[in-house]
């Protein structure tokens, strides 16, 4: 399958992309090549392959939890840009 510039933007109008024209004609190669190695893949026999749920074989691997140092209120607040009392102070968001 070949891509003209026509094709190009019209894909580039639905994805809401700007596409130079100086650049129309190297995208068109570019995704006629695409296609055409997406030709090839599906020559090849996929019958007995299954497939593909993870891209890895590896597990989720978790590691237990520990305890550890308890960060208090004072050395939680130590670098805080501004404080109030016992609180982060932050900019109001909500009117």
């Amino acid at each position: 399958m070949t891509i003209d510039e026509k094709l190009v933007q019209d894909i580039a109008h639905l994805a809401r992309l700007e596409v130079a024209k100086e650049n129309e004609q190297e995208m068109a190669q570019e995704l006629t090549k695409i296609l055409d190695w997406m030709e090839q893949l599906n020559e090849v026999n996929t019958d007995e392959v299954e497939p593909l749920i993870h891209m890895s074989t590896e597990l989720n691997v978790m590691r237990e939890d520990e305890e550890g140092n308890i960060l208090g209120h004072e050395e939680g607040l130590k670098n805080a840009p501004k404080k109030d009392s016992n609180y982060f102070r932050v900019p109001k968001v909500i009117d």
